[in-house]
C-alpha cells in the first residue's frame, strides 16, 4: 500500500510538473507572440515614418520644381521683354536711318534742281 501511495504521489508530482511545463511553454509562446507583434508594430511604425518622410521629400521636391518653373517663367519673361526691347531699339535705329536717308535724298534732289536751274540760267 505504501508503495502504491508513493507511486501515486510520484504520478501526481509528474502531472504537476507537466502542467507547470505546459503553462511555462504557453507563457513563453505568449511572450514570443507579443515580441513578434511588437516587432511588427515597430516595423509598421517605421514604414509609416519612412512614408511620411518620403511624402515630405516629395512635397519639397514638388515645391522646388514649382519654384524652378516659376523662375524659368520669370527668366523667359525677362528674355522676352529683353528681346522686345532689342526689337524696339532696332526699329528705332532703322527708322532714324531711313529718315536720314530720306533727308539726304531730298537734299540731293534739291541740289540737283538747283543745278538744273543753274544750267538753264
Amino acid at each position: 500500500m505504501a508503495t502504491k501511495k508513493k507511486g501515486r504521489k510520484k504520478a501526481a508530482k509528474k502531472k504537476v510538473v507537466r502542467r507547470k511545463k505546459t503553462a511555462a511553454k504557453k507563457t513563453t509562446k505568449k511572450k514570443a507572440k507579443k515580441k513578434v507583434t511588437k516587432k511588427k508594430a515597430k516595423k509598421k511604425a517605421k514604414k509609416k515614418a519612412t512614408k511620411k518622410k518620403a511624402k515630405k521629400k516629395a512635397k519639397k521636391k514638388a515645391t522646388k520644381k514649382k519654384a524652378k518653373k516659376k523662375a524659368k517663367k520669370k527668366a523667359t519673361k525677362k528674355k522676352a521683354t529683353k528681346k522686345k526691347a532689342k526689337k524696339k531699339a532696332k526699329k528705332k535705329v532703322a527708322k532714324k536711318k531711313a529718315k536720314k536717308k530720306a533727308t539726304k535724298k531730298k537734299g540731293k534732289k534739291k541740289a540737283a534742281k538747283k543745278k538744273g536751274r543753274r544750267k538753264k540760267k
